[in-house]
């Protein structure tokens, strides 16, 4: 792996642990000691973190990690439909259907509620089905167009963890996006998914609504 990507890589799952909060300054020198890398593969990390939106310019000379409120999830997911809908459509014309009957299966058998370590299975099930999704999918603009998305969700992921009843209509919804699939039933994995979405939006919003802590303005 390139010194950029691993540097990339490092802070993104920083930033979407929360180990990097919003506001946390990123600076070059700094980060290039840290993760010991130089500071070339450094820059290049950090201006992909601009693009994807995980870091914004706060002044002309510091970035900070960038907040995440409730503004930005709605905006977050107003994309990520249009997006992974048309994705659902096209991996049931184009999938491996065996594949996806494989992960709709490995779905209904995931128990994420229960513990930390049942979740990140869980979440790492999810991958999987992403990584199908994009084989399927075959279109370079539509999977980059979902990569900074998948990295932003991380952190929306986080603030409805540990909502039980939640994780468990999750499986239910992926487990029957993954069957549309598996099926080549292009409308119902597009229904699937949008019904999935609005589903995990609500929760997300229902969860910082009743916190009293908020990651802070974009």
């Amino acid at each position: 792996m390139r010194a950029s990507d691993r540097a990339y890589r490092a802070i993104v799952e920083e930033i979407q642990s929360g180990e990097l909060a919003p506001g946390a300054v990123i600076g070059e020198v700094e980060q290039s000691a840290r993760l010991g890398v130089s500071r070339t593969p450094m820059r290049e990390a950090i201006a992909r973190l601009v693009a994807d939106g995980l870091v914004r310019q706060q002044s002309a000379r510091v970035l900070v990690v960038a907040g995440f409120d409730a503004a930005d999830i709605r905006a977050l997911f107003e994309t990520r439909r249009a997006l992974e809908e048309t994705a659902a459509r096209l991996a049931a014309a184009r999938g491996n259907r065996a594949r996806f009957a494989a992960l709709a299966a490995d779905f209904r058998a995931a128990r994420p509620e229960a513990n930390n370590s049942a979740a990140d299975d869980y979440y790492a099930l999810i991958a999987r089905f992403d990584e199908a999704l994009d084989t399927a999918v075959d279109n370079a603009y539509l999977t980059q167009a979902l990569r900074p998305i998948r990295a932003h969700l991380a952190r929306a992921r986080r603030i409805a963890r540990d909502n039980a009843d939640r994780l468990r209509a999750s499986v239910t919804e992926h487990a029957l996006i993954a069957d549309a699939i598996a099926r080549g039933d292009a409308e119902l994995a597009a229904h699937a998914t949008h019904v999935h979405l609005h589903h995990a939006l609500a929760a997300i919003l229902s969860s910082i609504a009743a916190s009293p802590v908020s990651e802070g303005p974009a």
